[in-house]
C-alpha cells in the first residue's frame, strides 16, 4: 500500500498529517510521491499516523525482521 493510501485508510488529510509533522501539506503531497526515501522519513510518517515501521525480509523458507534501522534509543543516564 502506497504512504497516500496509508493516510486515507487512517482517514487523515495532507493537511492534518502536515501538522502533525509539522511540515507543509506541499511537503506531505512531495513524499507521498517518492519511490526513494530515508527509513527514517517513512518511519516519522508512520509513527505521525499512530503506526508502526517494521521491515521484514521474506525468503522461501522464512522471514526475517531487520532491526537495523530501528528507532535509536536515548541512553540512560549513569548515575
Amino acid at each position: 500500500m502506497a504512504l497516500a493510501e496509508v493516510r486515507r485508510a487512517m482517514q487523515l488529510s495532507q493537511e492534518e498529517l502536515a501538522a502533525i509533522l509539522q511540515i507543509n501539506q506541499a511537503s506531505v503531497a512531495k513524499m507521498e510521491k517518492r519511490t526513494d526515501m530515508y527509513v527514517g522519513t517513512v518511519r516519522r510518517f508512520i509513527q505521525a499516523m499512530g503506526g508502526e515501521l517494521e521491515i521484514i525480509a521474506r525468503f522461501p523458507d522464512r522471514e526475517i525482521k531487520i532491526d537495523q534501522f530501528a528507532e535509536e534509543k536515548t541512553p540512560a543516564s549513569a548515575g
